[in-house]
């Protein structure tokens, strides 16, 4: 499978996907911390480019309702950001997931299809995260455990605080990974025909 992993720098889902043997790239404006198939570019300019599934990972500084004391400071940003999501939701891909914390998404284009924790698959955060799914199952747990915290909301205010709390959890990649690389069927090439 063909698998498109945006606004991705850290090569976690990528790689999750390329050990189960599918073509999977990364794309974002930052380099790959992770060496791997990644580009190094806008990615609306590689949605076209006969993927299977995407995975997308938009920034969330100015959609998240974290950040909502500074909203009305920042309507354009918010436009921008939320028709960059839009733009991601109609690429002409089959299977597409959008991830992103508790956001305005959910009020401004549609709710989540689904909110999962890092306490479902594996580890002992807390962590509330929207995915909005096309043609793709809900994931399913893979590991509920105890010793619940908030890890990602305590992390100390460094200049890399945004990139430590945007990692996605490696037991959330795999779950993608296990769950969603194995959807490849000749439904797949009857989607992608449709969107031609």
């Amino acid at each position: 499978m063909k698998v498109l992993v945006a606004c991705e720098f850290s090569g976690i889902v990528r790689e999750a996907f390329d050990k189960r043997g599918h073509d999977s790239w990364s794309c974002d404006l930052l380099e790959t911390e992770v060496r791997g198939k990644h580009i190094k570019d806008d990615v609306l300019q590689h949605l076209d480019e006969n993927w299977d599934l995407m995975i997308a990972h938009p920034p969330c500084t100015y959609l998240a309702v974290s950040g909502a004391r500074w909203f009305n400071q920042r309507r354009k940003e918010q436009e921008e950001a939320l028709q960059f999501v839009r733009l991601l939701m109609d690429a002409p891909i089959p299977r597409i997931c959008i991830e992103n914390p508790i956001s305005v998404i959910s009020t401004r284009i549609r709710k989540p299809d689904q909110i999962i924790h890092p306490w479902m698959f594996g580890h002992g955060e807390t962590k509330a995260t929207c995915l909005w799914l096309k043609n793709l199952p809900k994931l399913v747990p893979t590991k509920i455990v105890e010793g619940r915290e908030q890890r990602v909301w305590k992390e100390p205010r460094k200049p890399d605080r945004w990139k430590n709390r945007s990692r996605t959890y490696q037991g959330i990649a795999d779950a993608m990974a296990n769950q969603w690389g194995s959807l490849c069927t000749l439904d797949d090439f009857i989607l992608r025909g449709s969107l031609r």
